[in-house]
């Protein structure tokens, strides 16, 4: 195995320091926060890059249940807690492998990597937040904003009265929004990107590449930038199906991932994806059944 880098560049934000993690936070790293107040400090996230060099803290907020969000968690002998959409995919590595939904001869061996490269091990003592949970940090509030859609509990997180907002996966990158979990729902993440741009702050920032973007205008382009990867797919999709076409065959054409992209994941989440498109094309009227599991533009 290729050896990784380690350690974290912090960049601050007002009383938020953004770790930003190794090869500016892609994955398998991420970028992770340090928030500070007069009684006590959270990180969100601890991200591989904190495995080596975690900065203390007295509790852990965590986004979503994902490997690459969670992966120096171990180093936090403290409170944690998630959104209860994800809690159990927390508590229990084997929960959160069974959410990817992957192929029955490919769990072993990504449990391992889960647990070999991601060092997850589980924690069954996280606790669950909901929807505008407020963390009092002393004269710092960390306010907890359900961002469904990604996973069903995915999260972010409103840092006052500094006027950062922490959207997480909603990361603005080209490959775009990612709804291919079993418990994901292209609905709710396009609900949760609007839900993102009616917030004004000064800082948002992203769990990967994009790191922080400065005011809600520009962040504001970039997210519609982003969302219109879902509009995209739509549109190749419908192209598609100038002929009749199944979903497996759908898949095999890929809406999310270039051809060369290999790996136990990449049919289920195609076949997961397409489905969802089909979904709304189908509620739209843009796309019918012409015979049993097979489907063609209308």
């Amino acid at each position: 195995m290729e050896p990784r880098p380690t350690g974290y560049t912090p960049q601050e934000y007002g009383s938020v320091s953004v770790l930003v993690g190794a090869r500016n936070g892609a994955y398998p790293y991420g970028n992770s926060l340090l928030v500070r107040g007069t009684d006590a400090s959270l990180v969100v996230d601890p991200s591989l890059s904190l495995v080596d060099d975690a900065p203390p803290a007295d509790l852990v907020l965590v986004s979503h249940a994902h490997e690459d969000h969670i992966a120096g968690l171990g180093r936090y002998d403290v409170p944690v807690h998630v959104h209860h959409g994800d809690l159990e995919a927390l508590r229990s590595r084997a929960a959160l492998v069974d959410a990817l939904g992957l192929p029955p001869d490919t769990v072993e061996a990504v449990d391992a990597q889960m647990r070999d490269e991601f060092h997850v091990t589980g924690r069954p003592d996280a606790q669950a937040f909901k929807d505008g949970t407020v963390f009092d940090l002393g004269g710092r509030t960390v306010t907890v904003v359900h961002l469904p859609g990604h996973t069903a509990g995915h999260s972010g997180f409103l840092v006052e009265p500094d006027g950062f907002l922490f959207v997480a996966d909603i990361d603005l990158t080209s490959f775009g929004p990612y709804y291919g979990d079993v418990g994901s729902s292209l609905v709710d993440f396009e609900a949760s990107m609007r839900r993102c741009a009616d917030i004004d702050v000064r800082w948002y920032g992203t769990a990967h590449q994009k790191g922080v973007i400065e005011g809600a205008a520009e962040f504001r382009r970039r997210l519609d930038a982003y969302a219109g990867v879902v509009e995209r797919r739509d549109g190749e999709l419908l192209a598609f199906l100038g002929e009749p076409h199944t979903t497996d065959e759908i898949s095999d054409h890929r809406l999310v991932y270039r051809p060369h992209v290999e790996g136990a994941h990449i049919r289920p989440v195609e076949l997961r994806t397409a489905r969802r498109h089909l979904d709304r094309l189908l509620g739209q009227g843009r796309v019918e059944e012409v015979e049993p599991g097979r489907f063609r533009a209308a």
